[in-house]
Parts: structure tokens; sequence; C-alpha cells
């Protein structure tokens, strides 16, 4: 996966679940898994994928809420790329992309599936798989903190 695909993404997912972002980059760090910190962002996502369903919760696209999620998105950006040493420029402004599209697309499935194709709860939890999915596929690409591929040695000390 392309590191501007990633950045996209990783905004689109938060766009999506303003927390999930930050779930990602703290899941995937270096350390141990089990700091407070990371319990605590972890923790934050989970609890925003719960009162994301209560009736009240303002809209993902208006101004404060908005401005939120493509802050998120660019320090989000801006700590991937400084761990995997490279200019935060352009991961900030592609991944601030990607939350604006994350935000606006999820908010107009949600009126849509929630309006007509199905219960309202049913397109929410329909659209926390994707962002959870989306998710799981940024994590696993990030940086060389997700899964290691080990090679076996060749056979005569090669």
């Amino acid at each position: 996966m392309s590191g501007l695909l990633r950045y996209l993404l990783l905004g689109a997912v938060t766009g999506g679940r303003s927390m999930t972002g930050p779930a990602v980059v703290a899941l995937t760090g270096p350390g141990p898994a089990g700091t407070r910190a990371r319990r605590l962002v972890v923790l934050a996502a989970g609890a925003e994928i719960v009162v994301d369903k209560l009736p009240g919760v303002p809209s993902r696209t208006a101004p404060p809420a908005l401005a939120v999620r493509l802050v998120l998105a660019g320090v989000c950006a801006a700590a991937l790329a400084r761990r995997g040493g490279t200019g935060a420029v352009v991961p900030v402004l592609t991944a601030a992309s990607g939350a604006l599209a994350g935000s606006f697309a999820g908010a107009r499935w949600r009126a849509w599936a929630g309006g007509r194709a199905m219960p309202a709860l049913a397109a929410a939890l329909l659209e926390d798989l994707a962002v959870i999915g989306t998710a799981a596929v940024v994590s696993r690409h990030t940086f060389g903190y997700g899964p290691r591929r080990v090679e076996s040695p060749r056979p005569g000390g090669r």
C-alpha cells in the first residue's frame, strides 16, 4: 500500500470516527501496548462508537466537529510521518482531505441507508464495521509496525 493511500485512508477513518485515527497511531507505535495513554485512546475510540448511536449527537459535518476531525487526521498523519522519517506537509494535507471525504461520505451513507434501506442502527453499525475494517488495513500497513515477515535462513549460511 502506498504511503499516500495510507494517509488518505487514515484520514477517512478519522472522518468516520474521530478517535479511530488516533487509536491506529497509538496501537501501531513502538513500545509496550499496554501503556496508559494507549488504553485511554482506545477507550475513547470505543466510547465514540457507542455515543455515536445516541439521539441528539451533533452532525460530524457541523463546523466545530468537522474541524476537530480535520485537525485530528492531520495530527495523526504528522505523527506517522515523523515515525516513518518523512516530511509531514503532504501526509497532513492528504489525511485532512481523507477526513473531509470520510466525514461527508459517512454522514450521507447514514442519511440514505438509515432512512430508506434499513433501520438507522443497522446503517450505523455497518458504518462502524467499514471504519474499523479500514483502520485494521491501515494498521497492518503502517510503517513497519504491523505484522512482520520473517525470512528463513538459507541453507549453507549465505
